[in-house]
């Protein structure tokens, strides 16, 4: 379906939760070096609870390794210097979205390398820096999944 980027995270709590989200809506999981944490770090086992076994999490050595392995997919940069709100561009299966480390986001010459409009943000209230990353992960993966039906996903036990 989809691939999420994570540049240098540092915090072990969100890349537990990203990793967890990944294995619920069938997402890869890339992170890229250096990280701010081990990946047998207790609080992002307790974020991710037992779905690390499950999640499809790859690391890299750099961005470009990384994209090179996923064979170049069509990227789009999460920032709060982005020029698109995240609900503007039609995804598709094989996109990839990329979100830089918690405490400084993506670099600009990242964002610089990529058109404009795939340079993303999400809408916040005036005077606010950053949503936490794994929340804005969250949002703009469910963004993607919903534009392409939910597919995938399990039926509600209770529907028709």
């Amino acid at each position: 379906m989809f691939d999420v980027i994570l540049l240098e995270p540092e915090i072990p709590p969100n890349t537990g939760n990203v990793m967890r989200l990944s294995t619920n809506a069938g997402i890869r999981l890339n992170l890229i070096q250096p990280l701010g944490f081990s990946l047998e770090d207790k609080m992002l086992r307790r974020a991710g609870l037992d779905y690390r076994e499950w999640a499809e999490v790859e690391v890299h050595e750099s961005l470009d390794a990384c994209l090179n392995g996923l064979g170049r997919p069509r990227l789009f940069a999460l920032s709060t210097r982005g020029n698109r709100c995240y609900t503007e561009p039609r995804y598709r299966p094989g996109d990839a979205f990329l979100f830089g480390p918690e405490t400084r986001g993506l670099p600009q010459e990242t964002l610089d390398a990529l058109p404009a409009d795939q340079r993303l943000y999400v809408p916040m209230q005036p005077g606010n820096r950053s949503l936490n990353l794994s929340n804005a992960v969250a949002v703009v993966v469910f963004e993607g999944w919903r534009q392409l039906g939910f597919a995938g996903a399990a039926q509600r036990p209770d529907s028709p």
